[in-house]
């Protein structure tokens, strides 16, 4: 491959280079949101800000710890994965946001996805679409943990995802309504918790990449109990699933070092 970098040790896309970033890597897709969770972390500092990927480096639990965004969809979110893997980066945890599917999921649950539907892209470049998306089992156990710890409301399941927002919640007016409106049901039927747009690729490329990938999501709001006239409280706050990626990381950070 050729060296676009042209010498400099850094990733093309990232701007890393080895060093700077810790083991334990946390993905929002917002680039402002890096700075936030960032907060959490103890002498957190800027790294990298390179296109829509920002990166600070901190600390938890004495261990070196960061957050990169990685923007939206798969395309950008399995170049951040694939460059983070690359100047060390072993277990990520993506934190963003879902629309609910299921009635009982509700605006500010969280969804902990134990695996992804591969209705994008992106993951098809790594892997034949027989090849399952699917949430690393130490970093999803750890996510389970930490929300029970934290008292939040949330749930574990399969999510899907798409490469088109618009093409969820207006289906009817693009020219493969007919594709999208049947899949949909299908999805909801089989309990569909939620649907997203970066974990399929995420838990493909980690297969790949032989990383640990788990993701944690906001429920903004649920469209389907919008149709149906129920209560559909909008959330925006993503405050409880980067506390539960946080408290997930230690929690893991613990149990690596007892195995270690």
């Amino acid at each position: 491959m050729v060296d676009y970098t042209e010498g400099s040790g850094k990733q093309y896309h990232t701007g890393l280079g080895p060093g700077d970033i810790g083991e334990y890597v946390i993905l929002p897709g917002d680039p402002k949101r890096c700075q936030k969770i960032a907060s959490h972390f103890e002498n957190a500092r800027l790294v990298s800000d390179v296109r829509e990927f920002v990166t600070y480096t901190g600390e938890l639990c004495g261990t070196k710890v960061s957050v990169t965004s990685t923007g939206i969809g798969g395309p950008s979110a399995a170049i951040a994965i694939d460059e983070l893997s690359k100047v060390g980066a072993k277990t990520f945890i993506r934190v963003g946001t879902c629309g609910g599917m299921q009635e009982e999921v509700l605006g500010g649950d969280l969804v902990i996805a134990t695996g992804a539907i591969r209705m994008e892209g992106t993951s098809r470049e790594f892997a034949p679409i027989e090849f399952p998306a699917v949430a690393d089992f130490d970093v999803t156990n750890a996510l389970v943990k930490a929300a029970k710890n934290l008292d939040f409301p949330y749930h574990a399941g399969v999510v899907q995802c798409k490469d088109s927002f618009f093409g969820q919640h207006e289906p009817e007016i693009m020219p493969v309504s007919y594709e999208l409106e049947n899949k949909w049901q299908a999805w909801l039927r089989l309990g569909t918790l939620a649907s997203e747009m970066e974990s399929a690729a995420l838990f493909v490329a980690g297969s790949f990449l032989k990383v640990r990938v788990g993701s944690v999501f906001l429920v903004v709001a649920n469209q389907e109990r919008a149709k149906k006239g129920l209560e559909n409280k909008q959330v925006h706050d993503t405050e409880r699933a980067i506390k539960t990626a946080v408290e997930a990381i230690k929690l893991l950070i613990s149990e690596d070092s007892k195995k270690a």
